[in-house]
């Protein structure tokens, strides 16, 4: 257990920060919890409608003749990878070097700058008529996405009590991944058609901008991270937020809430860039960012490039988008399926089994020569990257302290985008001269990669108060 620690220029009570942890710790799982998670998880839903917007609107601008594919692309190579490179690109350093914005100025204030940054971003996009003007704007749409994604994970974690954790980040990805059939199901309509004489894929994008709308009222609802306003010294706000919840929760639950039992934590104020080389982060750090690297080449190399995959193995490009559809029905059904029991199980044996259960589908997947075979090889794939997203989610957040959370998950999360820029690319290159089977060979093998570096180096979490993790 930690030492009860606090630096004399912060004037930060340990004590009291602790009060403030057992006071969350101890909320039961009942409805005002559930409604502040899928308030966070209604805004995330927009950041994943737009981060896998690029599969599925790509064909329309290549029929509208705005992208090219092979040389024939604005930079020399097709429009495609270079319109998912620009995100991810975006998307690395909105995580690396913007997120830490969200340990500094709340997770709260943070959560609506980014929606607003990539809500504008998203319709300068829509409004553009050259491969060069989307894929900019494409790019700084990466970057809101980057910095709204590691805030949700920062802002989620330090939410919602501790027995829940795994069950929260579950249920959110469950409402965040319906943005993915959405999106299938709208491309699959819209972009073969132009309504009213406007291009169909124009109206898939705009359509995430008006929705985010949406959730520029529901911010109201959302308070600020308790756990965090008492990294600040900032304990009455914390307690007065705390006071609302317990009030709310005590109704939900209809009996008096256990007593708060705190725990020794350690409290350091305001955090570096360097806290994240010491020990025990260092090992962490460089932990996930190899899990990064290779999780990302996995996870939306399949996603990013279904439609394609399902070309080279002789499916039109119809019946592709139509089967994309299907499949991606799988991405909210695996996390909904895990609700009830994933609090049951430690997050990094989660993350193990999902990336074997993607590797040894996606191997099946290369060998299949039946729609039916394609379409249930393609969901098993799609329900294992959805159960390793939401538990790799879960399980960043909780390894780092509440004062570098954001930087340090920022940081090392970025690494997935960053090796989706370049694997975008490379996968590109590998479908168009070996084939889908290549392509599924590569994703295996990161797969692996995965297992074998969460397995050894990842620590346990389950059911230990996020100070205690951290220390």
């Amino acid at each position: 257990m930690s030492t009860l620690t606090a630096s004399a220029t912060d004037g930060i009570d340990p004590v009291r920060a602790a009060h403030i942890s057992a006071r969350i710790d101890r909320l039961p799982a009942v409805a005002s919890i559930w409604r502040l998670v899928a308030l966070l998880s209604i805004g995330g839903f927009f950041e994943l409608y737009d981060l896998f917007q690029t599969a599925y609107i790509s064909p329309g601008l290549i029929k509208d003749g705005i992208f090219a594919t092979g040389s024939g692309g604005v930079f020399g190579f097709s429009d495609q990878a270079a319109f998912a490179s620009a995100t991810f690109l975006g998307l690395f350093l909105g995580a690396s070097l913007l997120s830490p914005i969200a340990d500094r100025f709340g997770r709260r204030a943070i959560f609506t700058f980014a929606l607003i940054w990539y809500t504008v971003a998203t319709v300068l996009m829509g409004i553009q008529t050259s491969a060069l003007g989307i894929i900019c704007m494409r790019f700084l749409v990466g970057i809101g996405l980057g910095i709204e994604l590691v805030t949700i994970d920062a802002y989620l974690s330090e939410l919602v009590p501790k027995r829940m954790r795994s069950s929260a980040f579950a249920f959110a990805f469950f409402i965040q991944f319906l943005s993915v059939p959405a999106v299938a199901l709208m491309s699959w309509w819209l972009v073969p058609q132009a309504p009213f004489g406007v291009a169909g894929w124009r109206w898939v994008v705009l359509s995430s901008a008006v929705f985010a709308l949406f959730i520029w009222q529901l911010r109201k609802r959302l308070p600020e991270s308790p756990r965090w306003l008492a990294q600040k010294g900032r304990f009455g706000e914390a307690s007065a937020i705390m006071d609302n919840l317990e009030a709310r929760c005590q109704k939900d639950y209809g009996q008096p809430l256990d007593e708060p039992e705190p725990e020794t934590v350690s409290v350091q104020g305001s955090g570096r860039f360097a806290d994240i080389w010491q020990p025990p982060y260092r090992r962490r750090a460089l932990m996930l960012i190899v899990f990064h690297v290779f999780q990302a080449i996995g996870f939306f190399g399949f996603g990013n490039w279904l439609p394609a995959l399902l070309s080279g193995q002789g499916v039109s490009v119809t019946h592709s988008l139509l089967y994309a559809f299907i499949i991606t029905l799988a991405y909210p059904l695996g996390p909904l399926l895990f609700v009830k029991v994933a609090n049951r199980f430690e997050n990094k044996w989660q993350i193990v089994g999902s990336a074997m259960g993607a590797m040894i589908f996606g191997s099946l997947f290369a060998l299949q020569t039946t729609a039916v075979g394609l379409v249930i090889c393609g969901v098993m794939i799609t329900f294992c990257n959805a159960w390793l997203s939401f538990s790799y989610h879960s399980y960043q957040s909780e390894l780092f302290p509440t004062n570098i959370r954001a930087r340090a998950v920022g940081f090392c999360y970025s690494f997935s985008r960053l090796s989706t820029v370049f694997s975008s690319l490379l996968i590109g290159f590998i479908l168009e001269h070996l084939g889908t089977p290549g392509v599924l060979a590569f994703i295996a093998s990161s797969m692996l990669i995965v297992m074998i570096t969460i397995s050894w180096f990842g620590p346990r979490t389950r059911n230990l108060a996020l100070e205690n993790i951290a220390h």
